[in-house]
């Protein structure tokens, strides 16, 4: 999938921008084709599959950064690189700017890697993309690289910026399609700069952002107060959510269970809210805290999407 928001994102805060895509493979390869790196002159974010084709790639971009041209290179991994894969990986490199950014037209991303004209193949797969909203896979056809848009398969709520809200939103953020909404009391909460892909929304009311939450949102609540997950479970618990997860003790969530039935919750209902979250054999230090909730989100299935509950006094 071709992220072009995470693309932009790199090309205005470092100015020049070397995208790596693996664009055809023969065999085994480290990745599939489509997956992607970003390359610039004082860093890098994404990968291909490290080791020695990684790393020549990243060479072979840095060098490309200054004259701009496209570059499509087969690289056999066992005879060239010394790779246990034994196949053969094809990569594109392209150079972006801020002011050469590529457009999407019905949701690809269609570009020659050379002076060829667009082939009746590719012309055939824009038909069907328009016509009836069918996407390809990441593929290079005759000459050309197509690539559908990368969008949000999962939308994922974080509530609190604390210790582990920002240990979780630096361990989860680079996932592939996923969009975050990061939510706390204040700005100042927040880091100085947040990944593309996190929407920051500073509230001196949490609660009252329930309802901007899509029905099949993802929620992750670790605020720093338990007056308000109290509430945020109860209002999610009438919203309606795909799964939701709650930092605490199971002494804490005894007493929750207790204060959302009075409330009006029923039990089937009230279990759907997974405390504690994570995998407390890993310890309490936020980044392992970080680590098991990201592996159980992994994890969850995303046929379990429940439907808003019945609103409840």
């Amino acid at each position: 999938m071709f992220d072009l928001s995470e693309l932009s994102h790199a090309a205005h805060t470092h100015g020049t921008v070397a995208r790596v895509v693996v664009a055809h493979h023969d065999g085994s390869s480290p990745r599939e084709t489509g997956a992607a790196m970003l390359v610039w002159a004082g860093g890098q974010s994404g990968t291909i599959g490290g080791g020695a084709l990684e790393w020549e790639a990243v060479q072979t971009a840095r060098a490309l950064l200054a004259k701009g041209a496209p570059r499509l290179e087969r690289h056999p991994l066992g005879p060239k690189l010394g790779q246990c894969c034994g196949g053969a990986v094809t990569l594109l490199t392209e150079v972006y700017t801020p002011a050469t950014l590529p457009a999407a037209a019905d949701g690809l991303i269609v570009r020659p890697t050379d002076a060829s004209p667009m082939p009746l193949a590719v012309r055939r797969l824009l038909g069907r993309a328009r016509a009836r909203g069918e996407m390809p896979s990441p593929q290079l056809l005759q000459g050309w690289m197509v690539e559908p848009l990368a969008r949000p398969t999962r939308h994922l709520w974080i509530w609190g910026a604390g210790h582990v809200g920002r240990a979780l939103v630096q361990v989860i953020a680079p996932l592939p399609e996923l969009a975050i909404t990061w939510i706390d009391v204040a700005p100042d909460r927040f880091p100085a700069a947040a990944p593309p892909n996190v929407r920051l929304l500073p509230t001196p009311a949490p609660e009252a952002a329930v309802p901007l939450a899509d029905l099949e949102a993802d929620h992750l609540i670790l605020t720093f107060s338990h007056a308000l997950d109290l509430e945020l479970c109860h209002r999610l618990l009438i919203r309606g959510f795909a799964t939701c997860g709650l930092i605490g003790s199971a002494t804490k969530w005894a007493r929750f269970r207790s204060r959302l039935a009075a409330l009006g919750h029923r039990a089937e209902d009230i279990d759907r809210i997974i405390c504690p979250i994570g995998d407390p054999t890993l310890g309490k230090h936020p980044q392992a805290i970080a680590i098991g909730v990201a592996a159980r989100f992994l994890h969850t299935v995303p046929q379990a999407r429940i439907r808003p509950i019945a609103s409840k006094a």
